[in-house]
């Protein structure tokens, strides 16, 4: 093929595959927006704050056209905007519970569309056609292996059987904690379910790339205290900061919810958790040598005082 034909080639995909996804579309996925906008609710839901600049350099878009799509997503109250002490040219934005509420809608819409296509091709052809597009990725931007952003959202329908099997079968696989343990886990997410109390309680699912990747919860542990419960990381998005994240997030509920302690059960060998813990300020205050789940562990009882809390995030 001559690199006329290859160039033309390449063009003729182009055009394409913009159409299949509705790039010049004003009504992408049957909603009022377009496909930048949903780029745009995507980088400010997966970012929580941003700047105004950060998110420009992201996304390379003209500064004059992403400050209209600002403009009208703060004006339906989808972004709310503060002043950047550090940049007096840019804005910080973060996306507000209706922004939110939009983008998952795109991203429900958008999934489903691609299971549709999914769905007209066998399995084989699925692989031969996502292996296509990895390569593309691949060849023409080697150095672009960035991970996706990690998304935090509420608990779902599904979310608690996926917590306690991805759970029980990571710590059986790493430290050979038996069957006993995915009990306590189950029982843990099933009182959850069922005293859930949205004033006092409130859970974190993980998301990248439209998969589980982490977990937390926080509960009501009477008076005023409140339990963090299993914290969990998927090895790929582990070193990430992403559990630092969690309890940070943890925190600020629990203090926002007049808590004034935080308290939280483990093991001994959970060191990178410990680590977590200790940096976030919270203190060991009891242990004792336990075989509940198989080995001999050492279960720890750590609390944190929530006025004497160490967040790295603003």
């Amino acid at each position: 093929m001559s690199a006329l034909d290859a160039i033309d080639t390449i063009r003729a995909f182009n055009r394409f595959y913009t159409n299949r996804i509705g790039v010049l579309a004003r009504d992408y996925l049957d909603t009022p927006y377009t496909l930048t906008d949903g780029r745009i609710l995507y980088e400010l839901a997966a970012h929580q704050r941003i700047s105004a600049t950060e998110l420009n350099r992201d996304l390379g878009l003209d500064p004059a056209y992403l400050s209209r799509i600002l403009k009208k997503f703060r004006l339906a109250g989808l972004v709310d905007s503060a002043p950047d002490e550090t940049d007096r040219r840019s804005q910080i934005l973060s996306i507000t519970e209706r922004g939110l509420d939009v983008y998952k809608t795109l991203a429900a819409r958008s999934r489903a569309r691609i299971e549709e296509d999914l769905t007209q091709l066998d399995k084989s052809r699925q692989a031969e056609l996502i292996g296509a597009m990895q390569t593309i990725e691949t060849l023409l931007a080697p150095a672009a292996a960035v991970p996706a952003p990690i998304v935090l959202r509420p608990y779902r329908i599904g979310d608690m059987g996926w917590l306690i099997e991805t759970q029980a079968v990571a710590y059986a696989r790493e430290y050979g904690l038996n069957e006993k343990f995915e009990g306590l886990i189950a029982e843990v997410a099933g009182k959850f379910i069922a005293s859930f109390n949205p004033k006092r309680e409130r859970s974190w699912i993980a998301e990248q790339d439209g998969g589980r990747v982490g977990s937390v919860l926080l509960a009501d542990g009477g008076g005023d205290t409140a339990k963090l419960r299993l914290l969990y990381l998927d090895p790929q998005v582990r070193g990430q900061g992403l559990g630092r994240r969690l309890v940070e997030e943890c925190i600020r509920f629990a203090t926002a919810a007049g808590y004034k302690t935080l308290s939280l059960w483990t093991n001994d060998m959970l060191t990178a958790a410990i680590h977590i813990y200790e940096k976030a300020g919270f203190r060991l205050v009891s242990k004792e040598r336990h075989r509940m789940f198989g080995p001999e562990c050492v279960g720890q009882t750590w609390e944190l005082e929530l006025t004497k809390a160490k967040l790295v995030s603003a």
